[in-house]
């Protein structure tokens, strides 16, 4: 493998805790493989079966499911240093329910396989072990993700569900102020929600001084509401 992506690979949630050293001693016997791939381009076709685990070196990948009619639903965004498939990897009868597709152009995938990723290589390196521990972080991640998917969707109103979600991006990034991975569209998708409607409840927002944003830059008022609350006072008085 291209050594070039080794610094990656170190930072990477699945080989976190492995010195460059014992991440190259492993790929030896990891057999990894190598992918590269447009902005666009599938990397797994709804209905397949998975065998390896996808490891984003570059671009990032998104996860995506369309209902009879076309309708387009994000399920989810894996950027460099993380990884994707681990869940479906692991039930090898239980077809992909959804399509993997390159997000950025010059997207590059290392797909581990399953068997020898999770299994102790014949060589006995120590360091697989920590190896496992992290395969298992990252089912445990997967869960927490679907979850918090869940919290945001479950919200009754568009603008519930985006406050849901810029409130845990906020979070995420320790700050009011930070920048999501997802454009407009991406956005809608994830949400489960018509964009036209969501843009308008984005404006509403900001008018109303719960945040201010632009593109997908965002910035989040601790005085959130304080005017729209005084302008209600105004109209009843």
């Amino acid at each position: 493998m291209d050594e070039t992506y080794l610094p990656v690979l170190e930072q990477s949630e699945l080989f976190v805790g492995c010195s460059r050293e014992e991440i190259s001693a492993m790929l030896s016997c990891l057999h990894p493989r190598l992918q590269r791939y447009q902005r666009e381009d599938t990397v797994h076709s709804s209905g397949t079966r998975v065998h390896a685990v996808g490891l984003v070196l570059q671009g990032a990948v998104r996860m995506e499911k369309e209902d009879a009619w076309g309708n387009r639903s994000i399920l989810g965004l894996r950027q460099v240093g993380v990884c994707f498939g681990a869940v479906f990897a692991c039930l090898e009868e239980e077809p992909l329910g959804h399509r993997v597709a390159a997000a950025e152009p010059d997207t590059v995938v290392l797909f581990l396989e399953l068997a020898q990723l999770i299994h102790t290589c014949p060589n006995s390196c120590s360091h697989h072990d920590r190896l496992i521990r992290n395969y298992l972080y990252l089912l445990a991640r997967d869960a927490l993700q679907l979850t918090r998917k869940l919290e945001h969707t479950s919200q009754r109103t568009t603008r519930g569900k985006l406050l849901s979600y810029l409130s845990e991006q906020s979070q995420l990034a320790g700050s009011l102020y930070f920048t999501i991975p997802l454009n407009r569209q991406e956005l809608a998708d994830y949400l489960s929600v018509d964009r036209s409607a969501m843009s308008a409840e984005l404006s509403r927002l900001r008018r109303e001084g719960y945040l201010d944003y632009e593109r997908s830059h965002f910035r989040l008022k601790e005085q959130g509401g304080q005017h729209a609350e005084a302008a209600r006072d105004r109209r009843r008085h």
